[in-house]
């Protein structure tokens, strides 16, 4: 049924907001008319991404020092 088995959503994990965290993301997905999960989903896609590619210029950089 589905090519990619490992492409299905089925691995939760839980986030802990204080209000104003809450109220901000919840302001931006009503805003961009998605739910809650997939603009956090985004978000930590989106910010895991930038950090593996800052760690890998930093190694590249160290490495041909």
């Amino acid at each position: 049924m589905y090519p990619d088995t490992k492409r299905l959503r089925h691995n939760r994990i839980m986030v802990s907001l204080d209000d104003y965290e809450h109220d901000l993301i919840n302001a931006l997905a009503n805003y961009r008319g998605e739910s809650l999960a997939v603009i956090a989903r985004q978000m930590i896609m989106r910010e895991a991404v930038a950090l593996l590619t800052a760690d890998h210029a930093d190694s590249l950089s160290r490495r041909s020092a």
